[in-house]
């Protein structure tokens, strides 16, 4: 598990994202990647380490 300071973060929403509000944004964290519904900020994150991301993001990719 990540250990991750949520205070500070510094939320980015992807540029292919549409207006309609159906987002997922991400933050840096630590040795982790935060995510959240961009529609619910003070809602649930899923915290991942940064390899799991980088996993994650490959495979959409494919």
């Amino acid at each position: 598990m990540v250990d991750a300071n949520l205070l500070h973060a510094r939320w980015r929403k992807s540029s292919h994202s549409n207006h309609q509000g159906e987002c997922v944004e991400v933050a840096f964290v630590g040795e982790g990647v935060a995510a959240r519904d961009s529609k619910d900020p003070d809602g649930p994150v899923l915290v991942f380490d940064r390899s799991r991301w980088t996993a994650f993001v490959a495979r959409l990719n494919c």
